[in-house]
């Protein structure tokens, strides 16, 4: 198995959304995304899989030593590999992908956010980061493109944390803000013992209208002139924006489970939005 075939195996068997806005692209690009997509798949299972925070933090520097051999022309890993010839086609700055492990070592050192200002600076650097290097990879031609990938990185993470609330709970975590928490009187062991109720509802309608208006955003801010190369962060838009209305409809019950959309209904949303876009 070569580089490319591993990151594509990675790819596809996290089951993401992101995924299906991958497979329209032309070779060299469908290649150089999937990189980046498997290089935060890998950072970030080492975070969600290794409970021992010294070795996990150990792995964490091992991959910022790798962005470093990638830089240098010695990678290691497969992911190494194929992302340094991603990066030296589509110029993508080591120092973003830094920033990424960077976001992804905020997890092992704090577990709650008190307020939306520091939960944003997390989202920035695991969500909107990644989204500006997959515009480059699509393609732009108008600065104003790298606005719109950074809120809809943010519009996709917000999604993730309300999609993810109850399992993210059962490792520790709860990514809504503290503030938040406390102004719609929930409580942490609420979340915790997935216990719903009024003031649970109100609490994730402000978290689903917060990422709405982040979708919103984001769309608008599109020029229309690369409007046809970011075809795939469209496509993860539709499909994210889709799962956060499904969300909404089942009434936020996403404490004792995990609300997803089927791959065929991705599929056809997949299709609908490259053949409009």
């Amino acid at each position: 198995m070569n580089a490319d075939q591993y990151c594509q195996e990675k790819c596809a068997a996290s089951g993401s959304s992101f995924y299906y806005s991958f497979l329209f692209l032309p070779p060299p690009q469908r290649r150089a995304i999937m990189a980046l997509y498997a290089f935060c798949r890998e950072v970030d299972d080492v975070v969600d899989e290794c409970r021992d925070l010294a070795i996990a933090s150990a792995k964490l520097a091992w991959w910022r030593q790798e962005v470093g051999r990638m830089a240098d022309s010695q990678p290691q890993h497969p992911v190494g590999l194929a992302l340094q010839a991603a990066g030296r086609q589509f110029n993508l700055p080591a120092a973003e992908l830094l920033e990424i492990i960077d976001g992804m070592a905020m997890d092992l050192q704090q577990a709650r956010y008190p307020d939306f200002a520091s939960l944003a600076h997390y989202c920035y650097r695991v969500a909107s980061v990644v989204g500006l290097l997959a515009a480059g990879i699509f393609g732009y031609r108008d600065e104003r493109t790298r606005q719109y990938a950074r809120d809809l990185g943010m519009a996709f993470q917000l999604t993730n944390i309300i999609r993810d609330l109850g399992e993210d709970a059962r490792r520790g975590r709860i990514y809504i803000p503290q503030d938040e928490l406390q102004r719609f009187g929930v409580a942490a062991a609420d979340i915790l013992n997935a216990h719903y109720s009024d003031n649970f509802t109100a609490l994730m309608q402000f978290q689903y209208e917060r990422a709405a208006q982040y979708y919103t955003q984001a769309l608008a801010e599109l020029p229309p002139a690369d409007r046809k190369n970011q075809r795939p962060g469209l496509i993860m838009a539709a499909i994210y924006r889709t799962l956060l209305e499904e969300i909404r409809a089942a009434q936020f019950q996403t404490l004792h489970q995990r609300i997803t959309l089927t791959p065929v209904r991705k599929l056809w949303l997949a299709l609908k939005t490259w053949v409009r876009a």
